[in-house]
């Protein structure tokens, strides 16, 4: 039997196609799912389908979706040149992930992007990136560590915005593993926090009805710091408001 107190989220996979692997794959890092149930809610993934027909019935058990992160969007498919550094994503998991924001921005379902789905949010409605930091963003600070290590700089929440609420400070430590960023928001979204550089690093729907944000950090690969603990805990929250929305309308037409 469900648990009434808990929310159903749902988590996209990543979808891998190499010649090391027979058959193609989905994964998933575990931290995902752990951040979401270390939240409250009760993680369930989610394959790359490609289909409303498949997708909607799904999504109809969900209360909220966290867009993972991966690899890269493709440059070419956002009219921008390819360039040495992009490793991207598989055709089928952008196709899938596309079909993923639309309905979710359909339903008004929360939603959550973490790194690459951040910059999916942003793209697929409407706005653009650079495609690689370190050339056209030099005035910037490093957004990696190019030996694989942990990297961390600081971001700063804008003022009266939804993460000011949140974080309820004016500086945080994030992790940092991207070299792909924000060049413009996308419209309809507003930024929420900029590093130190000035690169926008967290995202928001401007609609009220709509809890959709993006981060560019990774709150799952760090155990769940306690900023990032309220960060997850205002998404699940946000998640239960929306599986009770139905219920509301129900007692209200009574």
């Amino acid at each position: 039997m469900r648990d009434k107190n808990r929310p159903l989220i749902g988590i996209n996979t990543d979808f891998v196609v190499t010649a090391r692997h027979k058959m193609p794959h989905s994964f998933m890092r575990s931290g995902y799912y752990d951040c979401v149930a270390a939240a409250g809610g009760i993680p369930v993934l989610i394959p790359p389908l490609t289909k409303d027909t498949d997708l909607n019935p799904l999504l109809d058990r969900l209360d909220g979706v966290v867009l993972s992160g991966g690899d890269d969007l493709d440059p070419i498919l956002m009219g921008q040149p390819h360039h040495s550094s992009v490793r991207k994503i598989d055709e089928r998991r952008e196709k899938a992930d596309r079909l993923l924001v639309r309905l979710c921005q359909q339903r008004k379902m929360p939603v959550l992007g973490i790194g690459l789905g951040m910059q999916e949010l942003n793209v697929f409605m409407g706005g653009q990136l650079y495609v690689h930091l370190p050339e056209e963003y030099p005035r910037g600070l490093p957004h990696n560590d190019i030996n694989g290590g942990v990297h961390r700089h600081v971001v700063h929440p804008v003022k009266g915005t939804l993460f000011e609420k949140i974080y309820g400070s004016d500086e945080m430590h994030v992790n940092s593993m991207h070299h792909m960023g924000i060049r413009k928001v996308a419209p309809s979204f507003a930024p929420m926090a900029h590093a130190v550089d000035g690169l926008v690093e967290a995202i928001a729907h401007t609609d009220e009805d709509w809890w959709c944000v993006g981060v560019q950090w990774h709150p799952e690969a760090d155990g769940l710091i306690s900023l990032d603990t309220q960060l997850l805990e205002a998404f699940v929250e946000a998640s239960v408001e929306f599986r009770a929305k139905p219920m509301l309308k129900l007692a209200k037409a009574g």
